[in-house]
């Protein structure tokens, strides 16, 4: 299967797995794991910006329709696209990489992936939990949530990443 295939699959897999499974997992308010920002964190180096955004766009609206969140989703997503090629340029991403190279642990290795992962999903659920309930009062709570949440959706990019990494030949 070629690139696109793998990654029209994705983002159908990710909506799938996100509102069939993920939207119901609520540990006691405290982490709404956000499986579908792989599909964002894994498209190639060389995409083009606005087609990005689209795509992050589109798999947010996904998740929206299928989960009635009034487009909370839809607006993470695309603040992540947005800020990810800021991100990669910051994390230190070969500045002439390959055309084949993609933002993975097998091509970039574990650190570069967390650390890139970390600070993308942390942006992601730190707009999900600003737009959703942002009061002052509560600023404790959503920082709680928003450190288990972030951790909890790193655990599962990485697992994801390593069951699902191809090895460089």
């Amino acid at each position: 299967m070629n690139n696109y295939g793998k990654d029209i699959l994705r983002f159908f897999v990710l909506i799938a797995l996100q509102v069939l499974l993920l939207d119901h997992i609520n540990l006691g308010g405290y982490i709404n794991p956000s499986l579908y920002v792989f599909f964002i964190l894994l498209l190639p180096f060389e995409i083009p910006g606005w087609l990005l955004l689209i795509l992050a766009f589109l798999i947010g609206l996904g998740v929206d329709v299928f989960s009635n969140s009034t487009g909370l989703h839809t607006a993470a997503a695309v603040f992540m696209a947005y800020i990810r090629p800021w991100v990669i340029r910051k994390t230190g991403a070969p500045a002439d990489y390959e055309g084949n190279l993609k933002p993975g642990i097998a091509d970039m290795g574990f650190r570069w992936f967390l650390t890139y992962a970390a600070i993308l999903i942390f942006a992601h659920q730190l707009a999900l939990a600003l737009l959703d309930s942002f009061r002052v009062a509560e600023a404790g709570l959503i920082t709680i949530r928003l450190a288990l949440s972030t951790a909890f959706t790193l655990v599962l990019v990485i697992i994801s990443e390593y069951l699902f990494m191809h090895r460089r030949k």
